[in-house]
């Protein structure tokens, strides 16, 4: 039911609390050097039930938080591909197997040497057995450590980890007080391989087509909406069929990341993995009961002790037997010495069948509640230890040996091993030119593309190239933004070029970031963004011309770059031509007019009619350049034909931003619609009146 005007939603106070919140301890937490997860913890023990009570409700976050997990799961798979886990097979299945199977029963031996039921014990066991993937994997990528053999092998660890809790789930009924025998887990287990087998064999042969449409719209927004329909979709899809949602999040990441796509996918929706995720961890702190702690301070901090000795020292036996240093096993168990997200999910399935940890019932769950959020806390501090102890016992390296290793590093991003290279943001005509000159210059370079036939192009050249969006904080990351020493966006228009700046000052305040514009007045805004240089068409080709207009007169001219702002000034562009030349598409009819009707639903920045000549048979700038266009506006208020922001250059947006009209038209055959800039709204006009909605 619609609320009234003014009227504030049941659950909006309860989500402002959570947001700004999680933002507010989220800040002080990295100022004070705490990971943002951690803090997120943090966050719902403040303002949980527990506590302040701003958060008593749980049924949105939890929701909220479900979502989270699914998102996890499925980044997970994007970064788990069937190649990944052949060059990890041994790590991952000999010392991620050895370590859950020694967490398990080290943990069940104990427990039931101390009388407690089998059943219960093997649960705990399997709560005990895994750690956390979000905080570990956080932590490496922050420290550049994935490469790093601790990193790899933790990683190794973590992903079996995240395979054996489909497993885990399957077996906790069978546990439980609804009971079950090996058979069933045995029968369960076969019509889970049979689905993930029917699930790989159909998306396999269907998303590969369906991503390559998509991708080649070239729009973000319609490619995020597909990649989160994949995931809850695929999701859906299992859980009908009675395997988990999380196996199949998972499955869908998969998929996906058989694809070239997937860099771009893991960009595109990783946002709104930290968005859900970091509600997730909120959720967890949120059962933390501060009360319950500090009344049994000592037994918690027993079993903080007891877990950490446990996690300690499997997760390094498992380490060792793969024949690794000492040092490499402590840095790896010290990593792993935590207990993960996933114990929560399969904690909340144990005791829907009457299962708690240690079978202490109500006081065990809040207990194991209280040991892990600690132990979540201190992963930061433990894995740095690790590190540190761990270079300290490693014996000096063998530099020829290193210098002559040619087997790639299992994750390792498409900028590993490349220092002081280019980053090329985009991979249009421009960028063509430019990387063929550095190829053959021997310049080190990484180009950034979100079209696959520019990515294609780019591989032929044999140029690292990363199909993903060069204004995702993700995608400049594997690109080595970190090791680069320049960053050029030679292609894309005004706007676009300064959201590229933007992130790329975001995360570095010193590189250089060069951009090409093709006008003076874009030249402003550009710096403003971040840029170090901007070289614009209209102030290059009159610098040049000047220059060379008064070496004919045998003269210096004093600042050719100032007297090109001068010409700029007054530069008048020509008429635009009246047919299309060169191009396969339709052309606009220049001789009739466009007459619009929009009634009462028209905006401030237009009447209810307008009427309009088209100033040329296509995009003027494309027609100029000699390039095609997608789609064709025209302008209300000077007849201005520009393409849509599904082609390169977005030329309908450019004149908007150069010109300031703000109202434009569709002239696609069968569309009517208007478009204001400045509003973001579209008209949709009709003959007698209009209805409006919101783009």
């Amino acid at each position: 039911m619609p609320l009234a005007a003014g009227a504030t939603p049941e659950f909006l106070p309860e989500i402002a609390a959570l947001v700004v919140g999680g933002a507010v301890v989220a800040y002080v937490g990295l100022r004070l050097g705490i990971v943002p997860i951690v803090a997120f913890l943090f966050t719902g023990v403040v303002i949980g039930p527990n506590a302040l009570g701003l958060v008593s409700d749980l049924e949105v976050v939890n929701a909220a938080a479900e979502v989270g997990v699914l998102l996890l799961l499925f980044t997970i798979g994007l970064e788990f591909s069937l190649d990944r886990l052949k060059e990890l097979r041994r790590p991952l299945f000999l010392g991620g197997g050895l370590q859950v199977f020694l967490a398990t029963f080290v943990t069940f031996g104990v427990l039931l040497a101390a009388g407690v039921d089998p059943n219960v014990a093997l649960f705990s066991g399997l709560l005990v057995s895994l750690s956390s993937t979000a905080i570990v994997l956080k932590l490496l990528a922050d420290r550049g450590e994935v490469a790093a053999p601790h990193g790899r092998l933790s990683v190794s660890v973590l992903l079996f980890q995240d395979l054996a809790v489909v497993a885990m789930v399957l077996l906790v009924p069978v546990l439980g007080e609804s009971g079950g025998s090996p058979l069933d887990v045995v029968s369960a287990l076969g019509i889970a391989v049979a689905i993930i087998a029917a699930v790989l064999v159909f998306a396999r042969r269907l998303l590969p087509p369906v991503l390559e449409r998509v991708a080649r719209t070239c729009s973000p927004e319609l490619f995020l909406l597909t990649i989160v329909a994949i995931c809850i979709g695929t999701a859906y899809g299992t859980s009908l069929a009675g395997v988990s949602v999380s196996l199949g999040a998972f499955l869908a990441g998969l998929v996906v990341s058989e694809s070239r796509y997937s860099s771009q996918a893991l960009g595109e929706i990783l946002p709104l993995q930290i968005i859900f995720s970091a509600t997730f961890f909120v959720s967890i702190g949120m059962l933390l009961d501060l009360g319950f702690l500090v009344d049994n301070l000592l037994m918690v901090l027993g079993a903080v002790l007891a877990l950490f000795a446990v996690k300690l020292l499997t997760a390094g036996a498992a380490i060792l037997a793969l024949r690794e240093r000492i040092g490499v096993a402590l840095a790896t168990g010290l990593t792993l010495a935590q207990v993960g997200e996933f114990s929560f999910v399969l904690a909340t399935a144990g005791a829907l069948e009457g299962l708690t940890p240690a079978g202490l019932g109500a006081d065990g769950t809040q207990g194991f509640i209280a040991a892990t959020v600690l132990l979540m806390a201190a992963t930061p501090a433990l894995s740095a230890l690790g590190v540190r102890l761990g270079e300290r016992m490693a014996p000096e390296p063998d530099v020829s040996v290193l210098a002559g290793r040619s087997e790639p590093v299992a994750g390792a991003p498409v900028a590993d091993g490349i220092a002081g290279h280019v980053v090329i943001a985009g991979y249009g005509e421009w960028a063509r030119g430019i990387t063929r000159v550095l190829r053959d210059h021997d310049v080190p370079l990484v180009v950034t593309t979100l079209s696959p036939e520019g990515a294609t192009d780019a591989h032929e050249l044999g140029v690292p190239v990363l199909l993903g969006d060069p204004a995702r904080i993700m995608t400049l990351n594997e690109a080595g933004i970190a090791r680069a020493r320049v960053v050029i966006v030679p292609d894309d228009g005004a706007e676009r070029a300064a959201q590229v700046v933007g992130v790329v000052r975001a995360l570095d305040a010193d590189i250089d970031v060069i951009v090409r514009a093709r006008y003076a007045e874009d030249e402003g805004p550009l710096l403003a963004a971040g840029a170090t240089h901007v070289v614009t068409e209209e102030l290059a080709a009159s610098s040049l011309l000047l220059t060379k207009l008064f070496k004919a007169f045998g003269r210096e001219l004093g600042d050719a770059l100032m007297e090109a702002k001068e010409v700029a000034q007054y530069h008048g562009r020509p008429a635009p031509p009246r047919a299309v030349r060169g191009t396969s598409h339709g052309a606009v009819d220049t001789e009739a007019p466009i007459d619009v009707v929009l009634g009462e639903a028209a905006c401030e920045h237009i009447g209810p009619t307008a009427s309009v000549v088209p100033g040329s048979a296509g995009c003027e700038e494309c027609l100029r350049l000699g390039d095609s266009w997608v789609h064709l506006r025209v302008c209300l208020t000077c007849g201005h034909v520009g393409c849509c922001d599904s082609s390169p250059n977005r030329h309908a947006r450019v004149h908007f931003e150069r010109e300031g009209h703000e109202v434009m038209r569709s002239v696609e055959p069968g569309e009517s619609w208007v478009y204001c800039f400045a509003d973001d709204r579209t008209l949709l006009e009709r003959s007698d009146d209009v209805a409006t909605r919101t783009t």
